[in-house]
């Protein structure tokens, strides 16, 4: 079978993902089994009904889980090749924004009216770039402009 030479290696592989949610009522199996590659040069949509777990998943690749009272029990994410349940939360940090992230269900929510935008929409720039000042801010300017082309 011969490959498609825009699509590259597997950079994100979901094995038998599964995310519990402990409750007074019993253990909520809210990701059960999920397995799903993703490419480079690829785009992933996860669609389903409402309270399918598509949220829940994304969250936790990206390790987004607020335990108690989920907890991720079982499964593999592997980003390029490193298994991200293996890392401790200062190692997730430097991972998430800047080799990973997640677009939310409805992004014009996303954005909160209380913080300045150039915060927001920057952080990741200071975190992983180290970006700060004048830089910081024509960097973000230059993003959102972007996205009005």
């Amino acid at each position: 079978m011969a490959s498609d030479s825009r699509i590259g290696d597997v950079v994100l592989e979901v094995k038998d993902l599964q995310t519990y949610f402990v409750t007074r009522w019993g253990v909520t199996k809210a990701v059960d089994g999920v397995s799903f590659n993703l490419r480079k040069g690829e785009t992933l949509g996860i669609v389903g009904e409402s309270g399918s777990g598509k949220s829940v998943t994304v969250s936790s690749v990206m390790r987004l889980i607020p335990s108690p009272p989920g907890h991720i029990v079982g499964g593999e994410i592997l980003l390029e090749g490193e298994n991200l349940l293996d890392l401790d939360e200062s190692e997730m940090n430097k991972v998430r924004g800047d080799k990973i992230a997640m677009v939310l269900q409805d992004p014009m929510t996303a954005l909160n009216p209380v913080f300045d935008i150039e915060d927001q929409v920057g952080e990741a720039l200071k975190i992983h770039e180290g970006l700060k000042g004048p830089g910081l801010k024509e960097t973000v300017i230059d993003m959102l402009s972007k996205g009005l082309d």
